[in-house]
């Protein structure tokens, strides 16, 4: 187990300089060596262009330093803090790991949240420059010159005033990158959390703990150089970059890119281009599915595993994308702050339907009660390895909070059975109380999903006039599917315990999502208020 204090350094003042070469230690070099055993092998797949572009292992490298190098030109010094907003495409790829290059810290944005909370984030991270692609959202070229930062670069079409970043690369000089010291504990990037409940918050990660969390995955679930890996989730989202982007890479292996999500053009990615490994949100998945004449006509030999996570997942779900995919499905668990703290067991064997796998090695998690005692059986999961943040940006306050005794407090409640494996229970965050009686939505939600006419289930808290609060319900439902309301609260009170059935169900024709692919369960919240009307309250049932 690692010693090292989880408490935020003070990353800005780290460093003590320029004048030795420290690309081991700094995570933007992640994939120099792969990039000279395999350099003309294929390492990107840009399907955001027409045609896509290809980029090899030794182009992407220099266009990488080529980034890092042209910060150090404009004069940016190490710790300078570089907002990255774009869509899916590679130039993410080489701006978010050419910023690190050159001891900077990217902060990749996700670029479907509004704009006041952008603004929030420019000013809380304290950034100084800004990469950018215009199209990514409607304002954010505005928003940017606001912030008055010292650098503006943007992709086409380049705003008025900024510098055009296919120019700036261009003309850089990857020769000319000095790679700056890195300390114990600095900081390599700057996420920010989604901010569904409050404003967003950023998270430190330094570079040795993303580094180890690098080693660990390919010491004990290699990836090979003829791995790919298609990503139709956001790269903003570390999802991407901690299952594709950085274990394929970093071995000589590529990643297809899609610019979005789109269920037709993903299938026909993941078969024209003989992807290895996807993943991605059940939402994903369902709409693959409806896609059933697409599916008929494709073939897809060189899949080898599926993952999926970030929602509640049913069997049905699963059984169905298996069948349909001749792979197994791996359900995944990790988060922002503490990466992945549970993997499929490493002997091959799969895990039982629901679990996301054993603790992995060389991290140590507990659960812990909610009298804070540890509990062997169920609990909020507590995670200490080295791939946990360095703490929360200009929040002391959840430092204190949340990183115990070594421990990050991930606010994830979780069971584990007689066999080690952890099974995803819900957030501390959603659980209320109907009655005197905890529920915790995610029990409801994969109660819902088990009846045959229903997809996609989420469960929030609504005001009650005898409960105070009570679950209701938002749904999507198959195909033709002939259910009503009433039909769907008899089933819940069938098969589950009376206080917990939703006291209204409505339908949706699809459930609201965060930038990341998520359920937005705020969003959910006020559709349900407004379908109740009024005050928003439910009556005596």
């Amino acid at each position: 187990m690692s010693s090292r204090s989880l408490r935020p350094s003070n990353d800005r003042h780290a460093h003590k300089g320029a004048s030795m070469d420290h690309r081991d230690n700094n995570l933007g070099f992640f994939n120099s060596a792969a990039a000279k055993k395999y350099s003309d092998r294929v390492a990107v797949i840009d399907m955001s262009k027409t045609p896509p572009t290809e980029l090899t292992h030794a182009r992407l490298d220099d266009r990488m330093s080529r980034v890092g190098s042209a910060l150090q030109k404009a004069g940016l010094q190490p710790h300078t803090r570089v907002l990255l907003a774009m869509e899916n495409r590679s130039e993410f790829i080489e701006a978010f790991f050419g910023t690190m290059r050159a001891g900077c810290v990217p902060i990749p944005l996700n670029h479907k949240l509004g704009a006041d909370t952008i603004r929030f984030i420019i000013a809380d991270a304290g950034a100084g420059a800004a990469i950018i692609d215009p199209m990514c959202h409607p304002e954010i070229a505005q928003i940017v010159e606001e912030a008055s930062l010292s650098l503006r670069v943007a992709t086409t079409p380049v705003p008025t005033g900024w510098l055009d970043y296919a120019l700036w690369v261009s003309e850089s000089d990857a020769s000319e990158l000095r790679a700056p010291e890195i300390e114990r504990g600095q900081t390599a990037f700057l996420p920010y959390t989604s901010g569904s409940t409050g404003v967003p918050k950023g998270v430190l990660l330094p570079h040795d703990g993303m580094l180890w969390g690098i080693r660990v995955a390919q010491k004990y679930w290699p990836a090979e150089p003829n791995d790919r890996a298609l990503i139709a989730g956001p790269l903003f989202h570390k999802n991407a970059m901690r299952v594709s982007v950085k274990p394929k890479l970093r071995v000589g292996g590529s990643v297809v890119i899609l610019p979005r999500f789109e269920p037709k053009a993903f299938l026909t990615a993941l078969a024209e281009y003989h992807c290895t490994h996807t993943g991605g949100v059940p939402a994903m998945y369902r709409m693959v599915l409806a896609e059933e004449e697409l599916l008929s006509r494709l073939e897809f030999p060189a899949l080898k595993s599926l993952e999926m996570g970030s929602a509640v997942v049913g069997a049905d779900l699963i059984a169905a994308v298996e069948s349909a995919f001749s792979v197994p499905v791996i359900e995944a668990y990790g988060l922002t702050e503490g990466g992945g703290p549970l993997r499929e067991p490493m002997d091959g064997r799969g895990s039982p339907l629901g679990s996301c796998g054993l603790v992995a090695p060389e991290v140590d998690v507990k659960l812990v009660g909610a009298e804070g005692k540890e509990d062997d059986r169920e609990g909020e999961l507590w995670v200490r390895s080295p791939a946990v943040l360095s703490g929360y940006n200009n929040r002391p306050e959840l430092d204190a909070e949340r990183l115990v005794g070594g421990y990050l407090k991930t606010r994830d409640i979780f069971r584990r059975d007689e066999n080690g494996f952890f099974y995803f229970m819900g957030r501390t965050d959603d659980q209320f109380s109907c009655g005197g009686e905890n529920i915790n939505p995610k029990e409801v939600e994969l109660l819902l999903v088990q009846h045959p006419e229903i997809v996609d289930a989420v469960v929030v808290p609504v005001p009650h006039v005898v409960k105070g609060v009570a679950p209701a319900a938002l749904v999507t439902l198959r195909r033709d599917a002939e259910v009503d309301e009433s039909a769907l609260k008899e089933f819940t009170l069938a098969n589950g315990p009376a206080y917990a059935h939703p006291r209204r169900i409505f339908f949706a024709d699809e459930l609201p999502l965060n930038g990341a692919g998520k359920i937005d369960r705020t969003q959910a919240l006020s559709e349900v208020t407004e379908r109740i009307g009024g005050d928003g309250s439910i009556g005596s049932d």
